[in-house]
């Protein structure tokens, strides 16, 4: 058993692109569970849902789950009182990383870390998972934790600190953007879209709808097709 988890970032960048049906192929040709936590679910379903402008995109995603293409926790028989807990315990080591300005920083939301909770409990139960995750600043906690004091210190324009005991329990994380799972897509063929640049364009759509990837990455996984 193998599972690749959702955040929110990378069903939306689908949706927005057009390509949500493709995460019915790429699920034909995986072997194993895509799955999606409450929290999740709640940020491209349940919220959506109420706001005209969002609502067909999240009843697209809704018959995604419907058809057992998307699934919750529940279907591998982990309760979502678990993940929750898992979670709320991780969003107060992550949120006590940065400091500035006299106070901590929150840095990850409650749908990232019922992800990074659900990862934690599909791997004490010794099923390979991970996390499919646009947002940049999870990603870096995890694999390049050195950069954050940069990386805050432009963004907030003053000076921080970080709290390195709490960095290590975000090491064992493995992530996946959106432009990588179109990379993947596109190596099996499952790109409905035809053309000599359909590589490329597809892989740049996911950065302008916020994949957070270098045009030097881009460049590279052209280079390896």
């Amino acid at each position: 058993m193998k599972a690749l988890i959702f955040d929110a970032g990378p069903i939306i960048n689908f949706s927005m692109n057009g390509l949500l049906d493709l995460l019915k192929d790429l699920k034909n040709s995986f072997d194993g569970k895509f799955l999606i936590t409450e929290a999740v679910k709640y940020e491209v379903v349940d919220k959506p849902l109420t706001i005209p402008r969002f609502e067909l995109g999240a009843l697209r995603v809704q018959n995604l789950i419907e058809e057992k293409i998307l699934e919750l926790p529940p279907s591998l028989n982990i309760q979502n009182e678990i993940i929750k807990k898992e979670s709320q315990r991780l969003i107060n080591i992550a949120n006590q990383c940065i400091y500035s300005r006299n106070t901590w920083i929150n840095i990850m939301s409650e749908g990232e870390t019922s992800c990074l909770a659900l990862s934690n409990e599909l791997t004490k139960r010794n099923i390979q998972n991970i996390i499919a995750i646009d947002e940049r600043t999870t990603r870096i906690l995890a694999e390049k934790p050195e950069n954050l004091q940069r990386i805050f210190s432009e963004k907030l324009h003053s000076n921080v600190k970080v709290n390195r005991s709490n960095l290590e329990e975000f090491s064992k994380f493995r992530f996946i953007r959106s432009t990588e799972l179109i990379y993947v897509a596109y190596k099996k063929g499952l790109l409905k879209v035809k053309g000599k640049n359909v590589l490329e364009a597809a892989l740049y759509a996911t950065k302008f709808k916020g994949s957070s990837v270098s045009f030097e990455e881009i460049e590279e996984l052209k280079k390896l097709n």
